[in-house]
């Protein structure tokens, strides 16, 4: 059972309607730990983006609410608490990459080491002296990484991590994303990829439809469903 002190993040009753669409997502209520690597599982359309938009403050909710470590967390603090990823987002596309990364370092006053260690863990070498513009999408999906990275945030929420990845480099963010939460970040990650979701996070939130079908870890989850090694793809299918 998850210690209440060590609850980072708890979203209780979150719901945004869009008119005649319907919820984009509904009553949604879920709870991260420090350290946590949360997985946000579902479809495309299953209310993933609309979820993270809600909690970062960028979409009004229509009801609910989002506590930080037990109290309140108002839209206007919650950039000071999260810090958030898009999927698809390229900022300051003419700016050289170099010029981006070091001067969203300097904004935290990372160090010179800090920077340089981010940078080859991230394989952006190559693309350094290349325009923000010019990235191909999984060099800008590492570029985005990078900026998470160096914010001193305690919280992350990314948008499809890995998109934009072959296997390797997926396994290989996998590892640098561990290691963050190893160190006590909490990460949430909104992910339609299952296998990919299995192998990055602690727990999950299954989303479909806009509403929570099931949370946990893999283990409480199989448990829920009968499934003794059952694979998060297995879980899913059955819960929704």
């Amino acid at each position: 059972m998850t210690n209440r002190s060590d609850t980072m993040l708890r979203v209780e009753d979150l719901t945004k309607r869009y008119d005649a669409e319907g919820a984009g997502i509904d009553h949604v209520t879920f709870s991260a730990v420090r350290g946590d690597v949360l997985g946000i599982i579902g479809p495309n359309g299953a209310g993933k983006t609309t979820l993270l938009e809600a909690i970062a403050g960028l979409l009004a909710a229509d009801a609910g609410r989002v506590l930080w470590r037990s109290e309140p967390l108002p839209t206007s603090a919650r950039r000071h608490a999260l810090f958030y990823l898009p999927d698809g987002v390229r900022p300051y596309p003419d700016q050289w990459t170099a010029q981006v990364i070091w001067s969203f370092a300097s904004v935290y006053r990372r160090s010179q080491a800090d920077v340089r260690a981010i940078i080859a863990a991230l394989g952006l070498e190559p693309v350094l002296a290349k325009r923000v513009r010019e990235l191909s999408k999984g060099y800008g999906r590492r570029l985005m990484l990078a900026l998470g990275l160096l914010a001193p945030h305690d919280m992350l929420l990314m948008d499809e991590p890995f998109d934009g990845f072959d296997l390797r480099q997926t396994r290989d963010v996998i590892g640098l994303l561990r290691d963050q939460a190893a160190h006590g970040r909490t990460l949430m990650l909104a992910i339609h990829q299952l296998a990919d979701a299995e192998r990055a996070c602690d727990r999950f939130v299954l989303l479909a439809g806009g509403r929570v079908r099931g949370f946990g870890t893999l283990d409480e989850l199989r448990a829920r469903t009968a499934s003794p090694g059952g694979s998060l793809e297995d879980i899913f299918l059955a819960l929704t």
